[in-house]
């Protein structure tokens, strides 16, 4: 009989319980499952890590949804990763996106994205869709990973459409672990939702799908309530989920979310000036404009590519002022000294730049 955050136990055979469950988790070789900080940078000096790679496999698991299997040409291991990880793609236009490993972390012979076609995007999904077939070469940075699953009593998954990505190799993480979890996966409909037949086998009464051409939108604030003390809860998907996961999230639970867009500026009207002190140039950032933009009034050559505080590429040192960190990428220890300049901004009057 499948486990689920319903069930009540005394005191001591709960604790015995989340004992046991720790013991399971400490000896799979999925755990324990550390950050995988690969340094990425831009301007800013360091070496960025990448492996060409070719396009072993691709297959559509769902409507408007590409997956493509990549290993290396010369059958070398490929570095390894843990669930919640993501690689940057560098596409043959010189395009970079972020896409999340959502095959098995055992395999070090291949790493597999999945990717939905965004009609009105910026052209990132649309190239991979069209471009990307079997045999193709391209560049990958990576893994990199700032969504790592933790260990906890137990744990509660939401994910919204293409945002199951990082979930799924979690789920099979928990599941081979013995722990106890539920997921809460929601899309238009079933057709458009990837790897469902999967999860379903594998979760059973424990899962939750929403279709909303079936059922309308998710309800996190129910889903939520069944979860127990000290769970751990993850959620990708869609803005509007993420807040209503984070609204409904009861106390003494512990949220980790993974955006598809960077969170809003809390100095996004704010007017500064940036210093690039090598060029001798100080500059005015207005409101509502980046400092990437503004910079590249002077600069045009400065590399970038996401616009979206992702990929890294318009990384750059800081030598002065206090930042307005709005990126999803870099360490605590990276932000004491750099920047990503396509979404970070100042939170006072000046910043000085090495360019």
């Amino acid at each position: 009989m499948p486990r689920t955050s319903s069930v009540v136990l005394a005191a001591g055979a709960a604790l015995l319980v989340r004992r046991a469950v720790r013991r399971r988790i400490a000896t799979s070789p999925l755990w324990p499952m550390p950050a995988l900080e690969t340094p990425i940078s831009g301007q800013g000096g360091r070496r960025v890590p990448s492996l060409r790679l070719a396009v072993a496999e691709r297959a559509v698991p769902a409507e408007g949804v590409a997956l493509l299997r990549l290993e290396s040409p010369a059958g070398t291991p490929l570095p390894e990763w843990q669930p919640g990880a993501h690689l940057d793609l560098v596409l043959p236009s010189g395009l970079v996106r972020q896409y999340s490993l959502c095959g098995d972390p055992a395999d070090r012979a291949t790493y597999t994205v999945a990717t939905r076609l965004i009609e009105d995007g910026r052209g990132g999904s649309r190239e991979v869709h069209e471009e990307l077939r079997e045999g193709a070469e391209l560049v990958v940075r990576g893994p990199r990973n700032r969504f790592p699953l933790t260990e906890a009593p137990s744990y509660a998954f939401v994910a919204g459409g293409i945002g199951i990505t990082p979930v799924l190799p979690m789920l099979r993480a928990v599941e081979a672990a013995g722990a106890e979890w539920r997921l809460l996966y929601g899309g238009r409909s079933r057709a458009t939702m990837p790897f469902l037949d999967e999860i379903e086998k594998l979760g059973g009464e424990r899962v939750t799908v929403v279709a909303e051409d079936e059922s309308g939108l998710p309800d996190a604030a129910a889903f939520l309530a069944g979860t127990g003390e000290g769970a751990a809860v993850y959620c990708c998907g869609p803005e509007p989920l993420m807040d209503a996961v984070a609204t409904a999230l009861p106390e003494g639970r512990t949220l980790h979310l993974e955006r598809f867009t960077p969170g809003a500026s809390t100095a996004q009207l704010g007017t500064f000036e940036v210093e690039l002190r090598r060029t001798g140039r100080t500059l005015t950032v207005p409101a509502g404009r980046s400092v990437l933009a503004t910079v590249r009034d002077e600069l045009p050559n400065v590399s970038y590519s996401c616009e979206q505080g992702f990929c890294g590429t318009c990384q750059q040192r800081v030598l002065e002022g206090e930042i307005d960190h709005q990126d999803e990428l870099l360490t605590d220890a990276e932000r004491q000294d750099s920047m990503l300049i396509c979404v970070s901004r100042c939170l006072g009057r000046k910043l000085v730049l090495d360019l």
